[in-house]
């Protein structure tokens, strides 16, 4: 799935405005998948193998040469057979619980944040563990396909729906499907796709990731 963006609510009713670039600073994911690989003896190759992502690819990462969208980020997370927030969230305390009733809140402006080239995120409710959907708050800075280095492609379903702007979602299956705030759609995340935005505002978006 592409990148996301971060947004928050203010205190009054308005538009969702996006943040300072300072408040999109999250966990340092290169430092934490280098640590990571090396804690399981893994090489780079062993890596690429597991994930479907590059060697090369995944050694940039590692050195924060590269942002990795959520959905290459997905695909890592499936291949080291970890959850997502695991490697996003600036929470490290993994202790899992599972109990009737449990439940997540984020408040405004809260979340863990992961920016790259083309989108803003914040990974909502990321305290919550072992739970198969993901909702994340995202603003696409991203105004053509051509600004992502590959499309976005995962073992996942996704739901979006804009809650500002317009929404483009591309895909090797169907025609570039516009998105006006209000709008949603839900989709097998399987074939390739990306996002864009259209117009001189980005495109905020609430969306969750359905892992199969």
């Amino acid at each position: 799935m592409p990148e996301l963006s971060w947004a928050e609510h203010g205190d009054t009713a308005g538009p969702i405005e996006a943040p300072r670039e300072d408040e999109l600073k999250g966990v340092d994911v290169g430092a934490r998948l280098l640590k990571l690989r090396k804690s399981r003896r893994l090489t780079l190759q062993d890596v690429s193998a597991l994930t479907g992502v590059s060697a090369s690819a995944f050694s940039k990462i590692e050195r924060n040469e590269l942002s990795p969208t959520i959905s290459t980020m997905q695909r890592i997370a499936q291949g080291l057979e970890v959850e997502l927030v695991t490697l996003l969230s600036a929470d490290q305390d993994n202790t899992t619980f599972s109990f009737p009733g449990r439940r997540s809140v984020s408040r405004a402006g809260s979340g863990s944040k992961h920016a790259t080239g083309t989108c803003n995120n914040v990974l909502l409710c990321a305290d919550l563990k072992n739970k198969r959907a993901t909702p994340i708050l995202t603003t696409v800075t991203a105004r053509s396909p051509d600004e992502y280095p590959t499309w976005a492609k995962s073992e996942a379903e996704i739901f979006v729906m804009v809650l500002e702007g317009t929404l483009v979602v591309h895909s090797r299956l169907y025609e570039p499907l516009e998105l006006n705030k209000g709008d949603s759609v839900y989709y097998d995340a399987t074939t390739e796709h990306t996002w864009t935005s259209k117009g001189p505002t980005n495109a905020v978006v609430l969306w969750v990731l359905v892992d199969l």
